[in-house]
């Protein structure tokens, strides 16, 4: 496709409009996409966000920058399988992202998750009930279409097509969310489970999700849009998503089933006794071909102590999710983007959510694992309290600032810039901005904030 043809397509356009581009840059629009995301201050703060297990407490374990990574080498490798296992006349070919796409969907899914993991992500929404909730990939989209720092008012600008992809959710808040648990009297009292967010885009970024929607006929938005409650009083579900987000979504899950696993087996979190008593009869049960003859290998391999061998059947289980990889149609559709979506044939599907539960169940459930996690969320629900209470004299300068144009030229309350600057924060700046706040014994006025 020329650059022409590029510019042509309504799924280039960016929100700031056509530009030119810079003397002999021959790149695509994808292409500056991905560069945007990957020389961002939001992308290179992932490297010290937690993805499972709490940053410093090894150097081994993933963070949410290696897992964005590895994220994006799976997503890759769909496409490059469905490119080359599928006919050519594939009614789905044309519609395959190219690389410099699915990498820049898959690297900036999680850019806007906030410290702390998804327990930090509960912390923020507790603050921002009243205000419009909080949700990582919800920030995502904030940081991606307004808040990034490659445009004041678009933030990354990036194309449609790629704000597209890491719509995972395309509902607004005030559609989906179910009411909560009157507050408690203290933080202490706080109970993670009760302030869960709904998946969402913010009503503040409702003109934002329509100009990503534009290309759609009515009937497709009006389907893309339609929610599910499965009981009264739990938050609705989006049950739709692109085409693009449907392998970013699955390159994900891999990712956090297999690659995650290993962290747990190398620390010793996971066991081969655990892995006998409580996953592998329930792999066995699946009755899977693959699984009938690899099992026992893999089982050797993964707690064999030698790195070489564990990698073996990681990779192994990666690439069996890979190429089983395949493209579904949802014939109530009519554009491509929206009507192909990818898929795993059920036997892969049930191995991929019973890694994915057993980590839950015995790696992120852990009390010692959950105690950290509780200790993040006070961190930043007695910073947020803080912060909000004294904006002007306790926020650095540039996000004071920003709070003074939002209560007085927008008339707004200011909550949402001080959660964006919370959200942006690594765990080891919240940690130090904590201890500045609170620990009379540390900070320093030389310190950078």
């Amino acid at each position: 496709m020329t650059n022409a043809q590029y510019e042509m397509s309504p799924w280039h356009e960016r929100q700031s409009g056509p530009k030119e581009s810079r003397i002999n840059d021959y790149r695509t629009p994808y292409q500056r996409d991905k560069a945007r995301i990957i020389h961002s201050a939001a992308f290179r703060r992932l490297q010290s966000k937690t993805q499972i297990l709490a940053i410093r407490q090894n150097d081994y374990s993933r963070t949410r920058l290696t897992h964005s990574l590895e994220v994006a080498q799976i997503g890759s490798a769909i496409v490059h399988q469905l490119k080359h296992s599928s006919p050519v006349d594939a009614p789905f070919q044309p519609w395959l992202a190219d690389d410099a796409l699915i990498e820049t969907v898959c690297l900036s899914h999680d850019i806007g998750h906030p410290p702390f993991g998804h327990g930090g992500e509960i912390a923020l929404n507790y603050m921002m009930q009243a205000n419009g909730g909080f949700e990582g990939n919800a920030q995502s989209l904030r940081i991606l279409g307004k808040r990034g720092s490659y445009s004041p008012t678009y933030g990354m600008d990036v194309t449609r097509r790629s704000l597209l992809g890491i719509l995972k959710y395309p509902v607004l808040h005030n559609d989906v969310v179910a009411p909560y648990p009157e507050k408690p009297s203290s933080f202490r009292q706080f109970k993670a489970a009760s302030w869960a967010p709904p998946k969402c885009v913010y009503q503040e970024e409702e003109e934002l999700l329509n100009w990503i929607l534009e290309p759609f006929s009515p009937a497709d938005k009006k389907a893309l849009q339609q929610t599910l409650r499965e009981n009264a009083g739990k938050h609705a579900k989006a049950t739709h998503a692109s085409f693009d987000t449907s392998i970013m979504d699955l390159a994900d899950d891999i990712a956090y089933g297999v690659h995650d696993l290993e962290d747990a087996i190398v620390l010793g979190m996971v066991t081969k006794d655990m892995w006998l008593e409580y996953l592998e009869p329930k792999l066995a049960a699946l009755a899977s071909p693959y699984l009938i003859e690899n099992l026992n290998d893999i089982r050797t391999q993964l707690f064999s102590r030698k790195s070489h061998l564990r990698k073996e059947a990681i990779g192994s289980l990666v690439s069996w999710f890979v190429t089983s990889c395949c493209v579904v149609e949802n014939s109530r559709f009519e554009h491509p983007l929206l009507r192909f979506q990818l898929g795993l044939p059920e036997g892969q599907r049930q191995a991929l959510n019973l890694l994915k539960q057993f980590e839950m169940q015995h790696i992120i459930k852990r009390p010692e694992v959950q105690m950290l996690v509780y200790k993040g969320q006070q961190m930043l629900l007695e910073m947020f309290e803080a912060y909000s209470a004294d904006p002007n004299r306790l926020l650095p300068s540039e996000i004071a600032s920003e709070w003074r144009k939002a209560t007085e030229e927008r008339s707004e309350d200011g909550l949402r810039i001080i959660c964006d600057y919370m959200a942006s924060m690594t765990d080891d700046y919240a940690s130090r901005m904590y201890n500045k706040l609170f620990v009379p014994s540390l900070g320093s006025v030389f310190e950078p904030m």
